[in-house]
């Protein structure tokens, strides 16, 4: 391996911590029982700028002569490296211009003009600002500030690195690293292997953001022609030339992970810290449990670089949706079951003890009902038993658990108006959040009356919102109240609501 002292030297030099503080280094209780090893948390979200990108902006500035400085600076960012480019401009007291692309969160947005800086909207990827950028550089003389593809850049994020194996000094198997340009896995791997050289480097990356993984697979830079925007902290198409080159002397793997592993690994930080990261924030995480996975490890330390928290709060719902997923904590079916007497109340036998976490259904078939269900499993294993056991009792089961357009859309979509659903009454109620609960519905109510529509979906919630249509002849209207006094769940009559009227009746 040829070492670049130089990288080391300039690492020990950075100047960084008129800003930055020594982020902890804190222990993830939760996620080490489960994984059977020590996980660690390298916090950079706890940053002034909730990431670790003020490190290398600030340094970069910092050791640009004076005259240069006061010209001010402008940067190309998705939204950390901007944030920490604005607080470094106004403790130096210059300038900064700041070209975002216009998919940026507006959480980051508004950060970075709240510290001082002038944004500009451009493109949709990092690249699309990057290059408007570089034409207002030329046109006002300005210092471009690199967000990863520069040694002073480099160095001060490898600050990082120095300060994980100063806080701890006993074996450390792996350091896992969120990868965009490649800035911060640069300058932590150039420092880590200068001194501890058996610690693996592994970097994470988005399967629909992995520059550095095919850079690396085919020994040049490669180009992406598109980029996924969920973690768009990492939403790079080429990682840069010195990034490049540090990662094939020092990074001993990149790892891949998708948008529901990264969900899961932001429900797991959470878990243990109460603070919630991006999805770039978490990357590190999703890929040390997939290296765990893998490789079958128990016993070793891992650290985890948690380099984000700047999460837009209107995606907190995709992540909670996707969460359980991503957790192969849940598994999502269509399952044809009869559509005759007793054969619901069959199907919620054949869940058993699992918790539903979603039932989709409407009736639109006189022989065949297609529920769209959610369980809550252990693991996969768990999954696939109870797709034998729905098969063994004649139900004929899809598994969706992998089906984008199942989880993103057809969710959403099961209803609509039914010829079939004559004497139909539509209810409210509160299940509680338990199993059985379906069951005990299904039990109590009489078995002639059918049940036309049924939509529920777990919110997190201590009692379920279910909203269920029963087509219940007039003649049993008696009967049907005394049904709903005995259930005992509360309920609400929406027989006569509009939207029901327009959309489903």
């Amino acid at each position: 391996m040829v070492i670049d002292c130089d990288y080391l030297e300039r690492i020990l030099m950075a100047r960084v911590y008129d800003l930055a503080q020594e982020s902890p280094l804190d222990l993830a209780p939760r996620l080490s029982t489960r994984l059977h090893n020590t996980v660690l948390l390298k916090r950079e979200d706890m940053q002034a700028v909730f990431s670790f990108k003020l490190r290398g902006a600030y340094n970069k500035m910092v050791n640009l002569p004076p005259e240069q400085l006061a010209k001010g600076v402008i940067a190309a960012s998705a939204g950390n490296h901007a944030q920490g480019v604005a607080l470094g401009a106004g403790h130096l007291d210059t300038t900064a211009i700041i070209v975002m692309p216009v998919t940026t969160p507006q959480t980051k947005v508004d950060a970075v003009k709240s510290r001082g800086g002038t944004v500009i909207l451009h493109g949709d990827t990092f690249d699309d600002a990057y290059a408007h950028a570089m034409q207002l550089v030329a046109e006002k003389g300005m210092t471009f500030i690199h967000p990863f593809n520069d040694p002073d850049v480099i160095a001060g994020q490898g600050t990082i690195g120095m300060e994980i194996l100063r806080q701890y000094q006993k074996s450390i198997h792996a350091i896992f690293v969120a990868i965009g340009g490649g800035g911060l896995i640069s300058g932590v791997a150039a420092y880590v292997k200068r001194l501890r050289p058996n610690i693996r480097i592994i970097g994470v990356e988005p399967v629909d953001a992995d520059a550095m993984y095919q850079s690396l697979q085919q020994g040049e830079r490669v180009k992406l022609d598109r980029v996924g925007l969920f973690a768009d902290g990492v939403a790079v198409r080429q990682v840069g030339e010195e990034t490049f080159r540090l990662c094939q002397q020092y990074v001993d793997e990149v790892i891949r992970v998708d948008t529901d592993d990264t969900c899961a690994a932001i429900k797991d930080v959470f878990e243990d810290t109460r603070s919630i990261m991006e999805p770039a924030g978490a990357l590190a995480i999703a890929g040390l449990k997939a290296y765990v996975e893998r490789e079958g490890i128990t016993g070793q330390t891992f650290v985890a670089i948690t380099c984000g928290a700047n999460m837009n709060f209107d995606r907190l719902r995709f992540v909670a949706e996707r969460a359980e997923v991503g957790e192969q904590r849940e598994a999502i079916f269509a399952v044809t079951i009869p559509e005759s007497v007793g054969s619901l109340k069959q199907f919620c036998e054949c869940i058993g003890p699992h918790n539903l976490t979603e039932f989709n259904y409407r009736i639109s078939d006189a022989t065949a009902a297609q529920i769209f269900v959610g369980i809550q499993i252990q693991n996969r294993a768990d999954g696939d038993e109870i797709i034998r056991n729905f098969e063994t009792h004649g139900f004929r089961t899809l598994d969706l658990t992998d089906d984008e357009l199942a989880k993103l859309h057809i969710r959403h979509m099961v209803g609509g108006r039914s010829p079939l659903a004559d004497h139909e009454l539509l209810y409210r109620f509160q299940f509680p959040e338990r199993p059985g609960a379906l069951t005990k519905f299904v039990c109590t109510m009489n078995p002639s009356w059918n049940i036309s529509l049924f939509h529920y979906r777990n919110h997190g919630a201590d009692c379920g919102r279910v909203l269920v249509g029963m087509q219940v002849p007039p003649e049993d209207m008696n009967e049907w109240q005394a049904f709903l006094d005995t259930l005992g769940y509360p309920y609400w009559d929406e027989s006569n609501n509009p939207a029901y009227q327009l959309f489903l009746r």
